[in-house]
């Protein structure tokens, strides 16, 4: 059993070599700016998705309150049965002292603390018909919710 390999001539219906040669010299800057143009729309929306991409984090659901503080910001999501919580830095750089705790009402709360370079946590509890509250420090500077998401 052998594998069969056919190779055309490039042209349609056969023509012969001289109008496939001049057609391609027609296309080619054609071509070109049509690469050119899908180039620079990557490179558009790859810029605008990574000025976004510090917004990105594990929690699922929506953002339903952003606290900012002089360090960093305390986010916190909600989907339908769950809260979740994260402390962002404001610059990235060497380790520094970094927690994030969310608290549902009538629950314990679910800290996350230590040595990070951008983000502490996400925690995550469940908050079904539930109030939560959330606070994060980051490099002693901090913010905190209050009762939130009733």
């Amino acid at each position: 059993m052998g594998l069969l390999v056919t190779r055309g001539t490039g042209t349609a219906g056969g023509t012969g070599g001289a109008e496939g040669a001049e057609r391609a010299r027609r296309q080619g800057p054609a071509r070109l700016l049509a690469l050119a143009l899908v180039t620079v729309l990557a490179l558009v929306l790859s810029g605008t998705f990574a000025s976004r991409a510090d917004a990105v984090t594990a929690c699922a659901g929506r953002l339903a309150k952003t606290v900012p503080f002089k360090t960093g910001e305390l986010r916190v999501f909600k989907s339908r049965a769950y809260a979740c919580a994260v402390a962002v830095a404001t610059k990235s750089g060497p380790g520094r002292k970094m927690s994030v705790t969310i608290q549902p009402r009538g629950g314990g709360p679910v800290v996350d603390s230590g040595t990070y370079t951008r983000q502490a946590g996400p925690v995550t509890v469940h908050a079904l018909n539930r109030c939560v509250r959330a606070s994060a420090t980051i490099a002693g500077a901090s913010g905190s919710t209050g009762w939130i998401l009733c």
